[in-house]
């Protein structure tokens, strides 16, 4: 599948710490690849019929939306963040 990306996700992408950026990066690749992989733990958001939620490590998330060939990433950032409730 195809990746697109929010300015909201790239401007917090560049906010992260360096190697959370290179976690994502994988995870990323990953998704692109098999939205089921293990690492990514991927789960619709609850409250919304269409967000979905992945995981970058234990304290990072991501959300995106699954379109006809793409995957659009919404948010990245630490946990709750990531998820948009802070």
């Amino acid at each position: 599948m195809k990746i697109a990306k929010t300015k909201a996700f790239v401007k917090n992408y560049h906010r992260l710490p360096k190697n959370i950026q290179n976690k994502t990066d994988k995870q990323i690749i990953f998704l692109s690849k098999n939205l089921r992989h293990s690492s990514i733990r991927a789960k619709k958001l609850g409250g919304f019929s269409d967000v979905w939620e992945g995981r970058v490590d234990r304290s990072y998330r991501f959300t995106f939306i699954i379109e006809t060939n793409t995957i659009t990433l919404l948010q990245v950032g630490h946990h709750d963040e990531g998820l948009g409730k802070k």
